[in-house]
């Protein structure tokens, strides 16, 4: 479980990057609009960890979205978090899974899903996706505006 702070304790310091995401560290801060439904998303084009067998690296084009309830992750811990799985080595699946199940526990949102988009290894993307659940009523849920991989023809 990734630790959380109530509160930007990362934001306006020196922090260094995380060895992993096993210490990596989330803030959290207070969500000014509560009792609103709204989409919050997150982008990381150039998400990258180790495959866990051949030790090279795999690179992911995140798209994280979420309607939050009482707390918003703050950018600059969730951009250290994302970055600690540089030296990590995992399955594209369980990067993609650890990452929103860690904001789950952290944020407790109304809702999240996630998209990773793997760039090819061996020949073949692979993308993962996975959501809470249903949506909430009334919330505006744009496509995550990630083309299926086509190469370079």
């Amino acid at each position: 479980m990734t630790k959380t702070h109530k509160g930007p304790e990362l934001l306006g310091r020196k922090a260094a990057l995380p060895a992993s995401p096993d210490e990596a560290e989330l803030d959290l801060v207070a969500n000014p609009h509560p009792s609103e439904t709204y989409l919050v998303r997150f982008v990381a084009p150039e998400f990258t960890s180790l495959c866990p067998v051949t030790g090279q690296p795999d690179f992911a084009h995140i798209v994280i979205d979420y309607a939050p309830a009482e707390w918003l992750v703050e950018s600059k811990s969730l951009k250290l978090y994302l970055s600690s799985y540089r030296n990590h080595g995992a399955f594209h699946e369980d990067c993609t899974l650890r990452i929103a199940k860690d904001l789950v526990a952290a944020l407790a949102p109304r809702w999240l899903r996630i998209g990773g988009y793997w760039y090819p290894r061996g020949g073949i993307p692979i993308d993962v996706f996975w959501q809470t659940g249903a949506p909430p009523q009334g919330l505006w849920l744009p496509d995550q505006g990630v083309p299926s991989y086509r190469g370079r023809g």
